[in-house]
């Protein structure tokens, strides 16, 4: 495995040497960290409220998961997303209706079922990896006389954030390139600005007691009978000929129920695969495939005698004749999230995380390349998978695979106001409200073991219903003591059960929009913005058509 690392690593590094652009030795308003999709809005708000913007982006590519595969928007009640969040959606509408945007298939014949089919109202929830990428530049593109953006530079994870006191003054790159500003929004993923300017974080599950959240902690592997995706069942063994745990099962003790740890909700990748065959490569074989990989989802498909793709993965369609795969099948136990091979990703170095990327790539490709080759399993199972290829026209300079990994959680701030189950579900009305989330409370599996009756489990997972609520300003704020000039729209102050309703794009671009308002009032009103009104905080966000109380919406 060290070896394929190191080879793609290789690669990786490859991406990281596209030209960087060059910076004046100057001060901005808000210092963006993160090209995703909260950062994108963060700069576009800060721009059109007449202040200047740096995104500083660790990757060549912008956009995050939004144009890294994950075109099917969970979006639960579409009522409660406005702002910019909403513009966007819009925007995807107004794009597909051009009949140039439909290159591979007409427009009356993408039929997607449910919400995400194209509303009287003119938007649109699901679009094309590079559309949506494409419409991110072009909303900078806007504003390009207050935005600026460098590409490639990764904050040093060792004296990234230099800071006075409680004010962050500047960060650091690994190229050695600082970036002054008023103020600082940690837009990542990872949040490593927020932990290198020594914001408390919680990393992992909290416990049951903790925040008295019903759903938190260790869940054991039946208490939902609601997510069949639990339990392999009795017959299938986790063990191989020589009596060894097959690959993808943990070998640790799963918890005590309602004991918090260490770990986290699985990753993988939000595939953009297509069955046009004139826009289409075929998936390849990873250089390292083993069959052994997948050999307890093979067991799984003989007992309980699969015959379709669907019932291993969830294939959402795209325009285009395009997908977003993700986990999950019919309710099958093995799909493509990769359980329990993620735990060191939040507080890993680079290098870490690369490894990570590598091995989630490897597994991904050939889960695929299983599901269309492998003889052992039913032939129309493989004919089907083998209808679909990378798309030609997606991801060309990475080998026609998304570079961005789905990352559903990391770090969590423990800011200024700490968002729990009971927020999503019970105490739905805030007296300072930034804005709206509404999808439920929703984790994939944190690990695979095998529980102590012998069968192999897979155990963390739940999903509750939607319900619209109200989110809290300090949930993006640190303590002031801490950090007196950073937001964080991603890593937001959170419990592990809360983070799993928030952790949505439209609800990042949100909270990114929020965060950069607040930046730029407390400029405008030379105020710090742990004494900002909120009264001037909700006035400007009304103002831009963000939607803040339940009552505005039902």
């Amino acid at each position: 495995m060290r070896n394929t690392c190191l080879k793609i690593l290789v690669l990786l590094l490859l991406f990281h040497c596209q030209p960087i652009q060059n910076v004046k030795e100057k001060s901005y308003d808000l210092v963006i960290y993160g090209g995703t999709s909260a950062g994108i809005i963060a700069a576009v708000q800060a721009a059109r409220m007449d202040h200047t913007a740096i995104i500083v982006v660790p990757e060549d590519r912008i956009g995050g998961a939004m144009s890294g595969g994950l075109g099917w928007s969970d979006i639960g009640e579409e009522e409660t997303i406005g702002g910019l969040s909403l513009e966007f959606f819009k925007r995807v509408y107004q794009y597909y209706q051009q009949d140039s945007a439909w290159k591979f298939q007409a427009a009356a014949d993408y039929k997607p079922y449910g919400n995400h089919v194209i509303l009287e109202s003119g938007i649109m929830w699901t679009f094309e990896p590079e559309v949506a990428k494409r419409i991110f530049e072009q909303m900078l593109s806007e504003e390009k006389d207050k935005i600026e953006i460098v590409y490639n530079e990764r904050i040093d994870l060792k004296a990234g954030v230099i800071k006075e006191n409680n004010v962050i003054t500047s960060i650091k790159t690994e190229s050695g390139k600082e970036y002054k500003g008023k103020y600082f929004i940690d837009a990542s993923y990872e949040a490593d600005l927020m932990a290198q300017a020594g914001v408390s974080y919680h990393v992992g599950r909290e416990s049951s007691s903790t925040y008295n959240e019903e759903l938190a902690g260790v869940l054991g592997p039946t208490i939902d009978v609601r997510q069949p995706k639990h339990l392999f069942g009795a017959g299938i063994s986790p063990y191989d000929s020589a009596g060894n745990l097959l690959p993808g099962i943990q070998d640790v003790p799963m918890g005590n129920p309602g004991d918090g740890d260490h770990k986290i909700q699985a990753y993988n990748f939000r595939a953009c695969l297509t069955t046009a065959t004139e826009n289409q490569i075929p998936i390849p074989k990873p250089e390292n495939y083993d069959p052994l990989n997948y050999e307890l989802l093979y067991r799984y498909i003989k007992k309980k005698d699969l015959k379709s793709i669907h019932d291993v993965i969830t294939i959402s369609p795209m325009p285009n004749y395009k997908t977003d795969i993700n986990d999950g099948g019919h309710g099958s136990p093995f799909s493509t999230d990769y359980n329990g091979m993620n735990w060191d990703f939040p507080e890993g170095d680079y290098a870490t995380r690369e490894c990570i990327w590598t091995e989630h790539y490897n597994f991904t490709v050939g889960l695929f390349y299983f599901l269309g080759h492998d003889s052992r399993l039913p032939e129309e199972m493989r004919n089907e998978m083998l209808k679909y290829g990378l798309p030609k026209d997606e991801y060309t300079q990475y080998g026609n695979w998304t570079p961005q990994l789905y990352i559903r959680e990391t770090r969590r701030m423990l800011g200024k106001h700490i968002l729990t189950q009971q927020d999503c579900q019970d105490d739905v009305s805030k007296p300072q409200s930034i804005g709206m989330a509404s999808y439920g409370p929703d984790s994939h599996h944190v690990q695979r073991i095998v529980y102590e009756n012998g069968e192999v489990v897979n155990e963390g997972n739940f999903l509750e219903p939607h319900k619209a609520y109200e989110i809290p300003m300090g949930v993006i704020m640190p303590k002031e003591e801490e950090c007196s000039n950073l937001l964080v729209p991603v890593c937001v102050s959170s419990s592990h059960i809360a983070f799993g309703s928030i952790r949505m794009e439209p609800v990042f671009m949100i909270m990114g929009q929020a965060a950069a308002t607040i930046a730029c009032l407390s400029q405008d009103n030379k105020m710090p913005l742990h004494q900002l009104k909120y009264e001037v905080v909700q006035n400007q966000l009304l103002k831009d058509k963000q939607k803040l109380k339940l009552k505005e919406v039902y």
